[in-house]
């Protein structure tokens, strides 16, 4: 797959405000003693199975956290939001990953990417997104032990079956390279809707353009 335009944008929180949220067998991974929540943003571009000649492209928007487990650091996924049926579906039952159906719309304009979610999947709870980003600077390769890599250089993901059971899953792609970037929000119901109150402060924005991305099958921690 590719992931294209991608927005970072994350709050530090306190470790406990995360602790509280997670499955057995997961640990809060904080950087100088701060828990981070994140809203991640982009378009997904070309998602298939390795030889196949065509794949699904749609948008996607989710909040994550970072974590700990016996198997090492990773991403733990609150919610997905994608504007693709079918692969909404695949997503919940191949890598049993808290997808759900949203209308999306991501247009270019003067003044940047503009990306709006509202999600329509049957007995969720609601979540609204409206904001617009833009690159500011020239990218840069993330430096292995900053900030921004400890934020986005993940390579592994863990999610919680409706059983209760914990799998991780295992993905691949080159080192980031980011750029600052601005972030105007119009609405965002995200933290809201996964049971967290709004973070204080500003939050820490970096943009992509883009990097190719493989994922392995997940397997049962």
């Amino acid at each position: 797959m590719r992931w294209e335009d991608v927005l970072f944008a994350h709050w530090p929180v306190a470790p406990g405000v995360v602790a509280a949220t997670l499955p057995d067998g997961l640990d809060v991974d904080t950087y100088d003693g701060d828990a981070y929540l994140g809203v991640v943003g982009f378009r997904m571009q070309s998602i298939r199975p390795r030889g196949a000649p065509v794949g699904l492209s749609f948008p996607e928007l989710n909040l994550r956290t970072y974590v700990r487990g016996d198997e090492g650091g990773g991403v733990y996924f609150y919610n997905l939001d994608a504007d693709d049926r079918i692969g909404v579906t695949l997503a919940r039952g191949l890598f049993q990953l808290p997808y759900y159906r949203a209308e999306m719309r991501v247009e270019d304009g003067a003044a940047g990417i503009r990306f709006r979610s509202r999600r329509v999947h049957r007995d969720a709870p609601s979540a609204l997104f409206d904001a617009t980003y833009r690159p500011t600077g020239a990218a840069e390769r993330v430096d292995p032990g900053s900030l921004d890599a400890f934020l986005t250089e993940r390579y592994r993901f863990y999610t919680e079956s409706d059983g209760g059971r914990l799998y991780r899953g295992d993905i691949d792609h080159p080192p980031w390279d980011l750029t600052d970037a601005t972030f105007t929000v119009r609405e965002n119901t995200l933290f809201e809707a996964n049971g967290f109150d709004r973070p204080d402060g500003e939050p820490r924005v970096r943009y992509s353009s883009g990097i190719d991305v493989t994922a392995g099958r997940i397997r049962r921690v």
